[in-house]
């Protein structure tokens, strides 16, 4: 599969996405350790609907990458901002590494801080919103070592597993951002 380096970090590049690679997102999704930290967890995913998905988001003016190992070239996960609202300058933020023994390597937080300056530089976004659950701590982590705040809580919201969690809300504004990329292209900006 030939991939495109639309925006480059030193672990990772982001490009692109293609329905070509909805089999590979497809196994991912139905991986319950790797689908219990997404809204979809209780979803059963098929191609077709995975390639439906892929192209609706492009269609609609979301923005969605694939998310390559610069080693490997390897996919291991996506990244999006969706609900994009031109007038207001605002959106949400979406990613997931696809494989488990990819976790916990970085890979994530250079995801999102490529993501967000995209965001920010790129989309002129003023506020980039997420929502994550309160059981997984590894991405609270990832977040607040991009910049996301805590602005909020829906209490007992997601039940899962036996028990409830907490949905969290994190964001982040533009002049709270210090963009690692941009500077690449603008060295006397």
């Amino acid at each position: 599969m030939t991939y495109f380096k639309k925006l480059v970090g030193e672990k990772v590049y982001l490009s692109p996405v293609t329905s070509r690679d909805a089999t590979l997102y497809c196994q991912w999704l139905n991986n319950l350790e790797v689908a219990r930290n997404l809204v979809i967890f209780n979803k059963q995913i098929t191609e077709e609907w995975e390639r439906m998905i892929l192209d609706d988001i492009q269609k609609n003016g979301g923005q969605m990458f694939a998310i390559i190992d610069r080693t490997r070239e390897k996919l291991i996960g996506n990244c999006s901002l969706f609900r994009i609202n031109k007038d207001h300058r605002k959106c949400e933020i979406g990613i997931f590494i696809g494989e488990p023994e990819n976790w916990g390597k970085g890979y994530g937080t250079e995801a999102m801080k490529l993501l967000v300056d995209y965001g920010f530089n790129i989309l002129n976004m003023h506020n980039i919103l997420l929502e994550v659950h309160s059981f997984n701590q590894r991405a609270i982590s990832c977040y607040k070592k991009v910049g996301f705040r805590e602005i909020g809580r829906r209490r007992e919201a997601l039940f899962f597993a036996g028990r409830s969690w907490d949905e969290i809300l994190m964001d982040i504004i533009a002049t709270e951002f210090e963009s690692p990329y941009i500077n690449q292209f603008f060295p006397d900006a």
